[in-house]
C-alpha cells in the first residue's frame, strides 16, 4: 500500500501551503551576467493589463504565457530570460542575459526587449536597477572596478556571503533612469550569486516603498501640531470652568473627528512603511556584509538614510495615536462634569416639580372645602324648597329649623362622599412602579 494511502485526507490548501517556500526561487547568475530590475506599483484596476502586458511578450518570443491566476513566473525568452512576480502593491520585473560586455550598463539586459514593451507596462515605476555580475579573482583589486563603473561618485559596498564577493553601488538615478549595482563574484555559486542579487533589488524596492511613508508623515505633522495647540487651548478652558461646557465639548468633538480622519488616511502607509522596514533590514541582515576601508556598507548607509526617515514617520504616527487617547480622555473628563451639572438640573426640576405638587395638592384640598359649602349651600336650599312644598301641602313644616337641620348633614354625607372617591381613585392608580 503506498504510504500516502495511511495518511488522513489532505488539507484543501495542503499542497499550496507546502510548496510556498519554494515559490519565487532566485535565478541562478553565473558570471559574467546582466540583469536589469523594474518594481512598478500597479493598482488593482490595472491587474488584467498587467497580465496581458506579459502575455504580448510571451507571443513575441513564441513562449507559453503564464496563467492569469498566478503571482510569479519565469520563461527563458530566446537569450533573455525574464522573471516576473507579483507583491502586494507592486510588480517585480528582472531581466537576465549572460555574455561579457565591456559597457554592461551601456549594453544592458532589458535591451533585448521588444521595442517599448517596457515603456507601456502597467503602473509607474518605482525602481529601476541594471546589475553587472563580472567574476572577479584579486580580492585587493576591487577599489579599480569601483572606479571603473562608478567614476567621481561615492559608493556604498561590502564583502557579501562571506567574503564570497563584494557588492557596490551609489543608489543614484543615472541619466538613463536607473540605479546601478556592482556585485564582484569570488567564490560564489550560481544560485549564491542568484540570491545576492535578488536581495540588493528587494532592498531597493523595500527602501523605496517604505519612503512612501515619508511624504504621508510630513503632511500630518503641521495637523498633528494644529491638534495638540487646539487641545491644549480647549484643556486651559476646562481648567478655568468658566462655563460653557457645551460648546467645549463640541469642540472636542470635532478635534476628535480630525485625529481620527488623519490617523484612518495615513495608518495603512506609515503600518505598509514599518512593515517594509523590517524587509529592508532582514535582507541586509541576509548579506553577511563585512566592512570594506573607506566604504559605507550597505547596512550602515540605511542606518544613517534611512532609519532616520522611518523614525520620522514612526513618530508622527504615535503622536497621531496619543492624540486620539487624549482627546478621548479630556472628551470624557469634559462629558462627566456636563452630566453632573445635568443631574444637579434635573434633580432643581424634581424638586420644584414636588413643590408644585404639594401647592396643587393644597390648592385641591382648598377646593375641595369649598365644594363641600357650595354643595352644603345648594343641598340646604333645596331641603328649604322641599319643607316650603310640604307647608303647602298642608303639612306644617318649620322652613328654618328643616334648612339647619340638614346643613350638618348634608355637609357630614358631602365630605364622606369626597373622602370615598380619592380613595377609590388612589387605589386605581395602584402601586408606583421601580
Amino acid at each position: 500500500m503506498p504510504l500516502a494511502q495511511q495518511l488522513p485526507p489532505d488539507h484543501p490548501q495542503r499542497l499550496e501551503l507546502s510548496n510556498e517556500i519554494h515559490a519565487r526561487p532566485p535565478e541562478a547568475l553565473a558570471a559574467p551576467e546582466r540583469a536589469t530590475y523594474v518594481a512598478v506599483m500597479v493598482g488593482r484596476e490595472h491587474r488584467e493589463r498587467e497580465h496581458a502586458h506579459l502575455v504580448t511578450l510571451c507571443q513575441h518570443f513564441g513562449v507559453a504565457p503564464p496563467d492569469t491566476e498566478v503571482n510569479h513566473f519565469r520563461a527563458q525568452l530566446g537569450e533573455l530570460r525574464v522573471k516576473w512576480e507579483r507583491h502586494a502593491e507592486f510588480s517585480g520585473y528582472a531581466f537576465f542575459i549572460g555574455g561579457h560586455s565591456d559597457q554592461p550598463f551601456q549594453a544592458p539586459a532589458s535591451s533585448l526587449l521588444p521595442q517599448g514593451w517596457l515603456a507601456e507596462v502597467p503602473g509607474t515605476t518605482m525602481v529601476a536597477v541594471h546589475t553587472f555580475v563580472a567574476q572577479f579573482a584579486e580580492a585587493s583589486a576591487w577599489s579599480l572596478a569601483v572606479e571603473r563603473y562608478f567614476p567621481g561618485r561615492g559608493v556604498v559596498g561590502a564583502e557579501i556571503g562571506g567574503g564570497a564577493g563584494y557588492a557596490f553601488t551609489d543608489f543614484q538615478i543615472n541619466e538613463d533612469g536607473y540605479e546601478r549595482f556592482l556585485i564582484l563574484d569570488r567564490s560564489m555559486t550560481p544560485r549564491q550569486a542568484g540570491r545576492m542579487s535578488k536581495r540588493l533589488f528587494e532592498i531597493e524596492a523595500y527602501r523605496v516603498m517604505a519612503l512612501l511613508a515619508l511624504p504621508v508623515a510630513r503632511a500630518q505633522a503641521p495637523r498633528a501640531t494644529e491638534v495638540e495647540q487646539a487641545l491644549g487651548a480647549l484643556t486651559e478652558q476646562i481648567a478655568q470652568h468658566g462655563g460653557g461646557d457645551e460648546a467645549l465639548l463640541a469642540s472636542l468633538t470635532s478635534l476628535a473627528a480630525k485625529v481620527e480622519n488623519a490617523i484612518d488616511a495615513s495608518q495603512y502607509r506609515f503600518s505598509a512603511g514599518r512593515a517594509y522596514y523590517d524587509l529592508v533590514r532582514s535582507r541586509i541582515v541576509e548579506l553577511r556584509e563585512h566592512p570594506l576601508a573607506g566604504i559605507q556598507t550597505i547596512d550602515e548607509f540605511m542606518a544613517r538614510r534611512l532609519a532616520p526617515a522611518m523614525a520620522t514617520c514612526a513618530s508622527v504616527s504615535q503622536r497621531l495615536t496619543e492624540l486620539s487617547k487624549q482627546v478621548a480622555q479630556v472628551s470624557s473628563l469634559l462629558s462627566t462634569r456636563v452630566e453632573i451639572v445635568r443631574e444637579k438640573q434635573n434633580q432643581a426640576l424634581l424638586a420644584s416639580m414636588d413643590r408644585r405638587a404639594q401647592l396643587q395638592l393644597r390648592l385641591q384640598e382648598t377646593v375641595e372645602g369649598l365644594s363641600i359649602a357650595a354643595i352644603t349651600y345648594y343641598g340646604a336650599g333645596l331641603v328649604g324648597y322641599l319643607a316650603n312644598g310640604v307647608s303647602a301641602a298642608g303639612v306644617h313644616v318649620n322652613h328654618e329649623i328643616a334648612v339647619a337641620l340638614a346643613i350638618p348633614v348634608i355637609a357630614v354625607l358631602v365630605a364622606l362622599a369626597l373622602r370615598r372617591v380619592r380613595r377609590r381613585v388612589g387605589s386605581k392608580q395602584g402601586p408606583v412602579q421601580r
